[in-house]
C-alpha cells in the first residue's frame, strides 16, 4: 500500500531535534511518506546555543515548492513551521491555497527553544492574513496564541478559551493551543477549539528540562493524522499522546538541550 504523502514547508535545525527534521522523524513514525520546503536555516553556537537565523531565498523556496507542485502527483496534507519574512510567510500560503492541499495545520512559529521574544513580530499579521484563513487547524503554544489573539500573557483557562475564539474568529477552522505553562496547579494541558466546542486533554507536569521539538512534531503528527484521513479530534489526540511519550523518554542532547524521542509511542504500540 503507498502511504499517504505529507509536506513540511519549515525551517532547519541541524541539531535535528526540532524543525524539519523533527517532521520528518514525526511523518516516518506516522507511516506517512514526507517531503520538504526548506525556508530558513538555523545554527547554533557551541559556546552558549544561541540561535543564528538565515532565510532562503524566495527563488530557491519557491523552485522547492515547484518539485512538490506540480512535481509531486498528490500531497494529502501539508503543514507550516517557521516562516522567517512577510514575503515568505506569503508565498506559503499563496502555495498552498493555490494548490488546494485538502489538510493543511499552520504551526505559527514565533520563537526558538530557549528565547522568548518572537524572532519576527511583524509577521504575526502577515500569519493572520494569509494563513490563518486556509488553515484546517492552527497549533500555537500560549505565547504564539496570545500574539495571533492580541491578547496579554494568557494565565488562565478562560484566557486561552478567548484566544482560541479570536484565533477561530480570524479565520482558522479549528484551533489547538499547547498550555504547558499556564496552569498553576503542575498540569499541563492541550486545548481543542472547533467554533463551538471546547476539548482538553490534560496530563500532570513532567519534570524533564528536555523538549526540544515537541511543538514541531505535534503539529507534524496531527499533519500526518488529517493526511491519513483521521478525524481532527482523534488527531489531535493522537498529537497528545504522541508528544507525551516522546517527552517521557527525552533525553540530553548537549548540555543546553535535548529533544524528544520520537520513536517512544510506536516502541509501546509494537
Amino acid at each position: 500500500m503507498t502511504p499517504k504523502k505529507v509536506l513540511t514547508i519549515a525551517g532547519s535545525d541541524c541539531s535535528g531535534g526540532a524543525g524539519i527534521q523533527a517532521d520528518l522523524k514525526t511523518f516516518q513514525e506516522r507511516d506517512v511518506y514526507g517531503m520538504s520546503v526548506v525556508t530558513v536555516l538555523v545554527a547554533m553556537s557551541p559556546e552558549n546555543w544561541a540561535h543564528l537565523v538565515r532565510p532562503v531565498d524566495l527563488e530557491m523556496i519557491r523552485s522547492q515548492m515547484a518539485t512538490i507542485r506540480p512535481g509531486v502527483d498528490e500531497v494529502a496534507a501539508a503543514k507550516t513551521g517557521m516562516l522567517p519574512t512577510v514575503d515568505i510567510i506569503r508565498t506559503a500560503g499563496e502555495f498552498l491555497a493555490a494548490n488546494r492541499i485538502p489538510k493543511i495545520v499552520i504551526d505559527p512559529v514565533m520563537v526558538c527553544k530557549g528565547t522568548t521574544e518572537a524572532l519576527f513580530p511583524e509577521n504575526t499579521q502577515a500569519m493572520i492574513d494569509y494563513l490563518l484563513p486556509i488553515a484546517d487547524v492552527v497549533t500555537p503554544n500560549a505565547f504564539e496564541a496570545a500574539q495571533l489573539a492580541g491578547m496579554g500573557e494568557l494565565r488562565t483557562e478562560e484566557e486561552l478559551c478567548e484566544a482560541a475564539r479570536r484565533i477561530h474568529k480570524a479565520g482558522a477552522k479549528h484551533v489547538a493551543i499547547k498550555a504547558p505553562r499556564v496552569f498553576q496547579d503542575g498540569s499541563v494541558a492541550d486545548l481543542l477549539y472547533d467554533g463551538n466546542e471546547f476539548t482538553w486533554w490534560r496530563d500532570t507536569k513532567l519534570t524533564t528540562a528536555w523538549t526540544h521539538g515537541a511543538g514541531c512534531s505535534f503539529s507534524a503528527c496531527i499533519a500526518a493524522e488529517l493526511g491519513k484521513g483521521t478525524a481532527m479530534k482523534d488527531a489531535v489526540a493522537i498529537a497528545h499522546a504522541f508528544v507525551r511519550a516522546g517527552l517521557e523518554e527525552s533525553f540530553p542532547l548537549n548540555r543546553f538541550v535535548g529533544p524528544i524521542y520520537h520513536k517512544a509511542l510506536s516502541k509501546r504500540n509494537l
